[in-house]
């Protein structure tokens, strides 16, 4: 909770920061990478830097929280945090390194505002960080023991034992372990990070979700391969153009060079958007890439031989391009509660698709939720391009779903919590996410 000396000088500062905050961001990694080069070497996702994308979302990020301090003190954005603290797991991210990013932070706050920044503003604002960063710190340290590791030892090596074509751009992996270490299994709809070193010697991580239930042994996972000229989809197993980097520059490396027998360091499994236990109906919603995680889900249900009431809605641009389509449409055959809405761009009259068993409707178009009967009480889980899930929220708030009740999956840096900044905090209407 933000001290009462502090809360006055957060709130007459805070919108001066925000309309700043950008700069700041920019700022702070200027100054973080030339004291320490070595960070974008299998931490930093060099890509995401070119775009400037993870400047917006660190941005946007200090913006939610500060804001929640002040609307609701007695309540921190716990999605915003998860989701962070899960990314931070998943490459090892240590308490240390928080003194780092301290240090270089306030020095472009400093640049940045210049005298505007009193000695009662930089306490005031060192104090928010610090409620920020000792919160992550908490949470990521409960990750690291419940996967029973440290920091320094999320990495593992595992061996590629499949690698198959899924559609003209997406690739499917399967690893197997190469040491007897316990491993624990993922939870339905988590992720890995994958760091891969590149022709220049330095490591990119980039994380991508699980789509199959492993083993303890085994892990799956889907890659798209990003061409030049492509827009960033902002879904899992996407990586975006990337400004001073080549574009797609890890996704080309895996889908054309990685063979099977290569090894890959993976991070264990984290992710915060995992599916319910409660046993409510479940709605998965997704589009192009973004049915990765979904099939993870679908595989772990199928798995357990569940009886759950399972709506699957995925659109994308044709059948073609539908990537993990035989997995995901036999494990919603298996499921005796469960069906599957499809809709395609580019229209649906060719699609083989029609009257399959699983398929309850091919449609052509975008995913339009008039279309389906939604079962009462569900569980929401969405996943594809921002604008996506963007319209599928609004319409599912618009038509009483509680906010609490829909989660959603961006891989990269999270520009819609960006966007939701501006929303009511948690506690007063919809939260975050």
């Amino acid at each position: 909770m933000l001290s009462d000396r502090s809360r006055p000088v957060i709130e007459a500062t805070l919108p001066v920061v925000a309309q700043n905050v950008e700069q700041i961001a920019r700022r702070f990694y200027e100054h973080l990478f030339a004291a320490h080069p070595q960070l974008l070497d299998g931490t930093f996702n060099r890509g995401n830097q070119a775009r400037g994308t993870q400047q917006v979302a660190l941005a946007g990020s200090v913006a939610v929280f500060a804001t929640t301090l002040l609307r609701t003190p007695e309540q921190l954005p716990e999605q915003l945090l998860a989701r962070i603290a899960h990314k931070h797991a998943s490459l090892g991210v240590s308490p240390a390194q928080y003194d780092v990013v301290h240090e270089h932070l306030f020095a472009a706050i400093g640049e940045v505002l210049g005298e505007a920044v009193t000695p009662e503003v930089a306490a005031a604002w060192d104090e928010v960080y610090w409620l920020m960063a000792y919160a992550l710190i908490n949470t990521e340290r409960g990750l690291y023991s419940a996967r029973g590791v440290r920091p320094d030892t999320v990495w593992r090596p595992w061996r590629v034992v499949d690698k198959r074509a899924e559609t003209r751009d997406v690739t499917t992996f399967v690893l197997e372990r190469t040491d007897d270490r316990l491993v624990k299994t993922s939870l339905p709809g988590q992720y890995v990070s994958v760091r891969v070193g590149m022709p220049d010697g330095v490591r990119q991580p980039r994380q991508y979700s699980l789509t199959r239930a492993d083993d303890g042994r085994h892990r799956q996972f889907s890659v798209k391969r990003v061409r030049a000229g492509e827009q960033d989809l902002d879904g899992p197993g996407v990586e975006g153009p990337g400004g001073a980097e080549p574009e797609g520059e890890v996704s080309t490396l895996l889908c054309e060079r990685v063979q099977v027998g290569d090894e890959l360091e993976l991070s264990l499994p984290f992710g915060d958007v995992v599916l319910d236990d409660s046993g409510r109906p479940v709605v998965f919603a997704s589009a192009g890439i973004g049915i990765t995680p979904m099939a993870g889900m679908l595989s772990h249900l199928a798995a357990a031989g569940s009886h759950l009431p399972v709506t699957l809605l995925h659109a994308d641009a044709d059948e073609a391009s539908f990537a993990l389509r035989e997995q995901v449409l036999a494990d919603v055959a298996a499921l005796p509660r469960a069906s599957a809405h499809l809709w395609f761009e580019d229209g649906a009259g060719s699609s083989s698709l029609v009257g399959a068993p699983s398929v309850a409707g091919v449609r052509a178009g975008l995913l339009d939720l008039d279309a389906v009967d939604l079962p009462e009480d569900a569980l929401y889980y969405l996943c594809g391009p921002v604008p996506f899930m963007r319209a599928v929220r609004g319409a599912l708030l618009e038509r009483g779903v509680p906010a609490r009740d829909v989660q959603y999956e961006v891989f990269g840096p999270d520009l819609w919590a960006a966007d939701l900044a501006g929303e009511p905090a948690p506690g007063s209407a919809a939260p975050v996410g």
